[in-house]
This record gives C-alpha cells, sequence and structure tokens, in this order.
C-alpha cells in the first residue's frame, strides 16, 4: 500500500469539497476554487470531513496514481485554506523588477526589458530595498500553476555560477565555480 496514498485527507473550516460522478474533484475555500479530474480508476470518497484515495489492484499504474492525485487533491485543500507563495530574488547589477497590475517588467541586463504577464490566478508583488536585491513575490491558491509561473520567470535570466547573477529563488543556495584565473595556479 502506498504510504501517501493511504493518509487520509482532513479538511480545515470553511473547505468544501464536490466530487462528481466522472470524478471530477473541486474544491472551494476562502482563497478560491481548484478542479481536478481523477483517473477513472482512483476512487475519492468523502466521509464525516475526510477524503480517502483509494485504488482497485495493486498493478504498477494504479500503485503510481494512488500517491499522485492524493498528493494533488492534498494540494488543493492547502492551497484553498492556507496558499501558496513563492519568494524570487533578482541578483545582478542593473537588474530591477517592477509589477504594475498583473504585468511584470524585468529589466535583466538585455537591450529591452523584459514584459511578463502573469495570469489572474497568481498575484505579485515586487520590492526593491537599498542595498539589497530586488524581490518577486507570487503568491496564487494553485501549487501546480505558481511552480510554472515562477519557473518561466527564472527561465529569463538562469543564474550562472560564476557570478551568481541571474533570478533564483529565495535561499537557493548556488555552486560556485572559481574562474580561469584560479585554474592557472
Amino acid at each position: 500500500m502506498s504510504r501517501i496514498g493511504k493518509m487520509p485527507i482532513s479538511l480545515p473550516k470553511g473547505v468544501e469539497v464536490k466530487i462528481s460522478d466522472k470524478n471530477v474533484v473541486t474544491v472551494k475555500g476562502p482563497k478560491g476554487q481548484l478542479v481536478q479530474q481523477v483517473d477513472p480508476d482512483i476512487k475519492v470518497s468523502m466521509e464525516d470531513g475526510v477524503i480517502s484515495v483509494t485504488r482497485p489492484t495493486d498493478q504498477k499504474r494504479h500503485r503510481s496514481l494512488h500517491g499522485l492525485y492524493r498528493s494533488l487533491i492534498n494540494n488543493m485543500v492547502e492551497g484553498v485554506s492556507n496558499g501558496y507563495s513563492k519568494d524570487l530574488e533578482v541578483v545582478g547589477v542593473g537588474y530591477r523588477a517592477a509589477n504594475t497590475g498583473q504585468l511584470l517588467e524585468l529589466t535583466l541586463g538585455y537591450s529591452h526589458p523584459v514584459m511578463f504577464a502573469l495570469p489572474d490566478e497568481v498575484k505579485v508583488s515586487t520590492s526593491q530595498e537599498k542595498g539589497k536585491n530586488p524581490m518577486i513575490r507570487l503568491e496564487s491558491a494553485d501549487k501546480e500553476l505558481i511552480g510554472q509561473i515562477a519557473a518561466k520567470i527564472k527561465s529569463f535570466r538562469k543564474s550562472e555560477p560564476y557570478k551568481g547573477k541571474g533570478i533564483k529563488f529565495q535561499g537557493e543556495i548556488l555552486r560556485r565555480k572559481a574562474g580561469k584565473a584560479a585554474a592557472k595556479k
């Protein structure tokens, strides 16, 4: 039995879950509403405010889907109740980040600023303190979407290993390399 798949999901206050006949799970809470289509073989049931996910057999396919859908549903419940956030740090001289509403403007050393329009489900805020690197904060109820957006923003200027310039997650430790001057000794 899957250690993750067999764990029950308890619902916090203010979160409603609907499971339709076509195995569509809808989770509604104070931070929003999320919908997930579940594989027809996997059974999702709710009793007394606890969601349980079961599988029909011990086939490899069913075992892998069991833990997957339990984690996805748990992430949906967590997202609509508490929400998720990711902090990105823009490292580099002259690198800046600013937002006007859902439009993120990044100055990353290119000949032009990079403009990135974010979906309405993701809230963005930027901050610039003197002596510190510019910060981008993303908040959303959808863990998968916020991860994709953060990865896309990081891809505009990946962190390089020599000077550490680029966009990275806050607290991310980069593997640094010595330059060619260190190699001659």
